[in-house]
C-alpha cells in the first residue's frame, strides 16, 4: 500500500508498505543482479549504508543458479539473508538486449542462454513463475523494451501485446499467490508504460494500465539511446496519466542529475548500475562532481573521498590509500568505491525526501546541481 505524504510540486514524498517492511519514496534501489551488489558488498554492508530495497534480475537468476534452487533454498531473502524489500524485474529488458538470439511471437519469447547457448522460453506466465519462486516482494510485469529508434507502426504493435502480456501476467500471480506452497503470498505486481519516445502512445497506455489497478507502476524503455531531454519530456507527458496514489518507478536511471530530474516530475522509484559500475572503474561520485582515484594527483592526498561524507569508508580511508589499491589491482579499492558511491546515492535520496518535506526541493536540486556542475575531475 502507497501513502502519499506530502508534494511539492510534482515532487512526491511516500511511504510503500510491504509484507517485507515500509519503503520512503523517492527511493533508490541498488541492483544486486544475481543476489549480490557487484564490488564484493555484502547485505550487512548494505545495512549500514541505508539501502531499504535491493534489485534482482529474474533472467540472471534463472539461468544460473535457477530459481527452483533458490525456492528449496527458502526463496531470495533468506538465500542471500536481506530480510528488507526486494523487486525483481522480469527478464523483458535482458530478452531486448539479446536482440540477435530472440525471437518475440504472441506467447512470449524464444531465446538463448548467454551462458551456454540452450533454448529458452519465457512468456507472461514464466516470468511470474519464476518471481514466484524468488519470491520476490515486488515482481515486475513481463514486457518488450523496444529498441530506440522503432518506426511508430512497430511501436504500437509492440506496446498493445505489452497490455495483453500484462493482463496474462495479473491473472498469473493471482493464480500463484493462492497457491499453499508460494513462499510470498503478498507478492506485488508492477506494470510497465512503454511507448518510445511517442507521447500520445506513452499516455494511451498509462490509461489503459491504470485502470488494472496494480500495485505501481513503471516507466520502461527509457535510456535506451533516446537524449536526456527527450528522456524528460516524455516523463513529464507521461506521469500525470498514472496514479498518484501508487509509485512510479523509472527502469534503469540513473545518474544524480538524472534523478533530481525524474522526481520534479512525480517519479519515485529508481534503480541503476551506475555507482556500482562507476566504483569499480575507478569512479567516485561526490556532491562536487564525479572524481577519477586513478589520477596522479590523488597519489599524497590524505583527505577522505568526500569531507564530511559520513560513509564507512570516509570515515576511514585516504584518497591515496584507495589509490593504490586501485593501482595495485586489489579488489578491496573497489570494494570501498562501491560502497561509498552506494551511500552518496542512499543519502542523496534521504535529503531529496527531506527537501520535498520542507517544500524547497526545487532550490534543494539547484544546489545539488550547481555542485555536480562544478567537477572534480
Amino acid at each position: 500500500m502507497y501513502k502519499l505524504i506530502c508534494k511539492d510540486g510534482n515532487a512526491k514524498r511516500g511511504e510503500f508498505t510491504t509484507v517485507h517492511g515500509k519503503i520512503q519514496t523517492p527511493v533508490f534501489m541498488n541492483v544486486g543482479t544475481v543476489a549480490a551488489i557487484k564490488g564484493a558488498v555484502s547485505t550487512m554492508d548494505l545495512q549500514d549504508i541505508g539501502t531499504q530495497v535491493q534489485l534482482s534480475n529474474t533472467y540472471h537468476l534463472h539461468v544460473r543458479t535457477g530459481d527452483e534452487t533458490i525456492k528449496k533454498l527458502g526463496g531470495l531473502h533468506k538465500f542471500m539473508v536481506w530480510d528488507k524489500p526486494i523487486l525483481t524485474d522480469s527478464g523483458g529488458f535482458q530478452v531486448f538486449s539479446l536482440a540477435g538470439l530472440r525471437k518475440i511471437k504472441e506467447e512470449g519469447v524464444y531465446f538463448n542462454s548467454h551462458i551456454d547457448g540452450r533454448k529458452i522460453f519465457m512468456g507472461p506466465e514464466e516470468s511470474m513463475r519464476i518471481q514466484s519462486n524468488l519470491a520476490s516482494t515486488i515482481a515486475m510485469a513481463f514486457d518488450e523494451c523496444p529498441p530506440h529508434p522503432a518506426t511508430r507502426q512497430y511501436m504500437a504493435d509492440s506496446v498493445a501485446r505489452t497490455t495483453r502480456w500484462l493482463e496474462r501476467c495479473k491473472n498469473e500471480m493471482d493464480r500463484l499467490n493462492s497457491l499453499p506452497d508460494t513462499i510470498n503470498k503478498h507478492q506485488m505486481l508492477f506494470g510497465i508504460n512503454q511507448g518510445g519516445t511517442f507521447e500520445d502512445i506513452r499516455i494511451e497506455h498509462a490509461k489503459r494500465i491504470s485502470d488494472m489497478n496494480l500495485d505501481g507502476y513503471a516507466l520502461g524503455g527509457l535510456a535506451v539511446g533516446e537524449s536526456h531531454d527527450d528522456m524528460y519530456r516524455i516523463i513529464e507527458a507521461t506521469v500525470p496519466y498514472l496514479p498518484v496514489e501508487k509509485p512510479t518507478y523509472l527502469m534503469g536511471v540513473g545518474t544524480p542529475a538524472n534523478i533530481l530530474e525524474a522526481v520534479e516530475r512525480g517519479v519515485d522509484f529508481f534503480d541503476c548500475v551506475y555507482p556500482a559500475r562507476n566504483g569499480r572503474h575507478g569512479h567516485a561520485y561526490t556532491n562536487h562532481g564525479k572524481m577519477n582515484l586513478l589520477n596522479a594527483k590523488y597519489e599524497l592526498d590524505e583527505r577522505p573521498i568526500e569531507e564530511g561524507c559520513q560513509c564507512p569508508v570516509c570515515k576511514t580511508y585516504t584518497r591515496a590509500y584507495i589509490r593504490h589499491l586501485l593501482k595495485a589491482k586489489e579488489m578491496l579499492g573497489l570494494r570501498f568505491l562501491v560502497t561509498h558511491n552506494l551511500y552518496f546515492y542512499n543519502k542523496m535520496m534521504e535529503e531529496i525526501r527531506d527537501a520535498i518535506e520542507a517544500g524547497n526541493f526545487k532550490e534543494y536540486k539547484r544546489k545539488k546541481l550547481e555542485g555536480f556542475a562544478a567537477g572534480e575531475d
